[in-house]
């Protein structure tokens, strides 16, 4: 059976928006790379499927905008070339065309599905669709870079989860930043 995976930078007070001060530097965007590398498919939800492909897919031209650095393309190029599953009740077919399709009816049966075809690992990206999967005991492995920031504002890691998840750490590295890597697996 395949594994899914979740992965998500975080602040220390567990605010997870991308606006939260969690902004990556070269060796964050290594370990997410590296991660993304590891998926045979990602799986997010509407929003999150929005502002990745809004970042990282290849422009037409080919060429990556200047805003990215050096160490922005290698990950560029494992997310633009992954396939990818989208959770939605709003978008169409035709609204996923990176590399992607629609993922529809029980949220559940739809992954767990997955997990079962051969392949992989897969991914998991976001904060709403990764908080339902937890709910439903789907998550496998969790992979958090907790930074060294107190946001006090914005969303919070697994706010409403309906049960605790007691988690086991299975690896941890360190960055330059003081931003740490943790890996867990539900104990």
């Amino acid at each position: 059976m395949r594994s899914l995976r979740y992965g998500i930078n975080v602040t220390l007070d567990g605010c997870v928006h991308h606006e939260a001060g969690v902004a990556p530097d070269e060796q964050s965007m290594r370990f997410w790379t590296a991660e993304i590398a590891r998926a045979d498919a990602l799986i997010y939800g509407r929003v999150t499927y929005e502002m990745m492909q809004e970042a990282w897919r290849r422009p037409a031209d080919g060429v990556w905008p200047e805003w990215m650095d050096e160490w922005d393309i290698p990950f560029a190029e494992a997310i633009d070339g992954t396939k990818k599953y989208v959770v939605s009740s709003t978008l169409d077919e035709s609204d996923v065309d990176w590399s992607a399709e629609l993922l529809r009816g029980d949220l559940g049966d739809a992954v767990r599905g997955l997990k079962e075809e051969p392949g992989g690992p897969l991914s998991v990206g976001g904060v709403t669709l990764p908080l339902a999967l937890a709910d439903l005991g789907l998550i496998d492995e969790y992979a958090f870079v907790v930074h060294p920031v107190i946001a006090g504002h914005g969303p919070t890691l697994f706010a409403g989860l309906r049960e605790r998840v007691e988690l086991e750490l299975i690896g941890r590295e360190e960055f330059r930043s003081g931003a740490v890597a943790l890996r867990y697996r539900p104990a």
